[in-house]
Parts: C-alpha cells; sequence; structure tokens
C-alpha cells in the first residue's frame, strides 16, 4: 500500500490536482496550477474562474496518521475561534477538511499573500511574543491525540532509532555517532522533567511567519505541530545564539507576558533543542533518501557527511555541558 501511495503522490499531475480541487470544492477552477517549494510535501497554488486564489496540499505518505493530521487541522480551527491569525483548511463538500486521493490525503487553504521578515524591529518582537502566548493559551487547553512528543527520550530517541535500524549510517561511523547521540539523550534528559508539554507551533522560524498589509503576523504551515516546551517557538526566530540575543530574548517575553507566564527556567533548553534539531534533521533526510525523493543535501550519505554530523553535535554536547551561565554571557 504505501509503495502504491508514494508512486501516486510522486506522480500527481495538474489535470488530477484540478480535478480534486473542483470535486472537493464544488467550484470551477482556471487552468493555474503552479507547483510551490516544500520539502516534504506536495503544495500547488491554483485559482478559481472568480480569481480566488487557493493552496492544495498533499501530505507525504506515511510521515503523519490521518489523527495526526487532524490533530493539526483542529489546533489551527481553535486559534482561529480564538482570534488568532492563522490560515486554516477549508472545510471540503464532504464535511471534512482532510481529503483523500487513492490513501493520499490532502487539504486545501485560501491563498493568502503575505512578505517575510528578515529582521524584527523592537515593536515586532513584542507583537511575536504576545502572538505565541496566544497560540500557547489555545494550546495548553488540551493535548492532541497523535502528535509527537518534543522530548529526548520520545522524539530523539525514535529519529536515533530509525537512524541505527536503517542502514543509513556507513560501518566505521555507526559506533561513534551512536554514542555520541545517545550521550547527548543522557546529558539533556534530566532538564525536560519537571516541563510542561502543550501544543505548540513546532516550526516557529522566520519563514513561517508573513505579515500582510495593515494587519497582523499570520503563523503558517503547523506542518510539524508537537507537544513540546513552550520555548521550541522561540529559539528558532533568534538571529544567533541566546547569549547575543538577549535583547531580543527579553522583547519577546515581554510580549509574551502580556498574556501567559514564561517560565523562565525553560530558557536552558535552547540548546538541547537545537541539538534535538540536528538528530531530527538527519532523520528526514533518511527519510527522504528512503523514500526515493532524491538526495536530500549534495554530499548525503557520505563519510565526509557523517564525519561533519558527528563534529556538530560533539560541538553541541559540548556547550551544553558548559551550561547556561557560559551560553547566555556576553562573552564570545
Amino acid at each position: 500500500m504505501k509503495e502504491t501511495q508514494t508512486k501516486i503522490f510522486s506522480n500527481l499531475n495538474p489535470d488530477t490536482i484540478l480535478d480534486l480541487a473542483e470535486e472537493s470544492l464544488g467550484v470551477k477552477c482556471s487552468g493555474i496550477c503552479r507547483p510551490l517549494n516544500s520539502y516534504i510535501n506536495r503544495v500547488y497554488e491554483l485559482e478559481t474562474r472568480d480569481r480566488k486564489g487557493l493552496i492544495i496540499k498533499f501530505y507525504r505518505p506515511d510521515r503523519w496518521s490521518e489523527q495526526a493530521l487532524l490533530d493539526e487541522h483542529e489546533f489551527m480551527r481553535e486559534l482561529i475561534d480564538h482570534d488568532i491569525p492563522v490560515i486554516p483548511p477549508l472545510v471540503l463538500r464532504h464535511g471534512n477538511t482532510l481529503g483523500s486521493f487513492s490513501g493520499v490525503n490532502f487539504s486545501i487553504f485560501e491563498r493568502k499573500g503575505g512578505r517575510l521578515v528578515d529582521e524584527y524591529n523592537e515593536e515586532q518582537w513584542l507583537e511575536l511574543g504576545r502572538l505565541m502566548a496566544r497560540t500557547h493559551l489555545v494550546g495548553e487547553i488540551h493535548a492532541s491525540r497523535e502528535r509527537i512528543t518534543l522530548h529526548p527520550e520520545s522524539s530523539t530517541r525514535a529519529h536515533l532509532t530509525f537512524l541505527t535500524k536503517g542502514n543509513f549510517i556507513p560501518a566505521e561511523s555507526l559506533a561513534l555517532f551512536t554514542d555520541t547521540a545517545n550521550e547527548l539523550i543522557r546529558e539533556i534528559a534530566p532538564l525536560f522533567k519537571h516541563v510542561k508539554s502543550i501544543r505548540i507551533h513546532g516550526d516557529c522560524h522566520s519563514a513561517n511567519i508573513i505579515q500582510r498589509p495593515g494587519e497582523s503576523f499570520f503563523l503558517i504551515d503547523f506542518d510539524d505541530m508537537a507537544l513540546g516546551p513552550t520555548v521550541q517557538d522561540l529559539w528558532m526566530l533568534l538571529p544567533d545564539h541566546p547569549n547575543h540575543c538577549l535583547y531580543e530574548i527579553d522583547l519577546f517575553l515581554e510580549g509574551y507576558e502580556t498574556f501567559r507566564p514564561f517560565d523562565r527556567r525553560e530558557l536552558q533548553l535552547i540548546e538541547p533543542l537545537r541539538a534535538m534539531r540536528y538528530i531530527h534533521f538527519i532523520a528526514w533526510c533518511a527519510h527522504q533518501a528512503e523514500d526515493g525523493a532524491g538526495p536530500p543535501t549534495h554530499d548525503w550519505g557520505t563519510q565526509s557527511y557523517w564525519k561533519k554530523e558527528i563534529r556538530d553535535l560533539q560541538d553541541q554536547l559540548k556547550l551544553i555541558r558548559e551550561g547556561p551561565d557560559h551560553q547566555y554571557s556576553d562573552q564570545e
């Protein structure tokens, strides 16, 4: 079944895509069907005959379960109900937000243009803090059913198991990579012991926040929604390591605490979460290679690739062991 779904997913064509959109929404489309950049899913820009823009997203098979996708959609609908600016999936003619084409799940969104902000000013950092606090207030109302939990012994352990059992790592690098990753997990797991995990965006960086004229920031792309610590939705927005971003952190937290308290002890999780992100990305590359989607990086799978990944994990482990006092100092 997975092989069939993957083949269908990889061979979507404009006629099929347009027919699905028309059938699912009960509209007529023009002939526009533009592929958009997406590392994981297949995403296309469409237009109805009355010139309303649509985005249709086909989810890569076997990445998320149907329930996990519905968890994402439910979160976005709840955010809309609380007047938080996101772009939720449209309700299709059968009454759900998730469609299926020969086992390949898809959803359709209203297209909303906007610009990315490369560098935030003071007021924008405050606004981002307020936006994320309001998002997290909704996120903590209840848990998701099948979304991953960002925790060293959960998500990171699962990524490591996938990598070590999948024959992705050359024999000469396997032991060192595994030992380093396991050492990292042992080091950081105690830091998460008393941290509350709630529904979060999970992939909150500047490319997933758009600004529209006369409107507030919009959060987009909840594909990596997860249960995790709230600081996950801060650290990827920072322009540098935390010790060089104390002013931006203070502004963000000032805005955040307008609506919701922030446990500043979570700041010590930034570097552990960065290390977890490294392993997450390596596993994502392995999934891409396994699915036949082409080399995720130009040097994927080479000995030099694995040497670099091991070195990066070792450097990150060293930084974590030096502790927050070193990480958040103003010294180079």
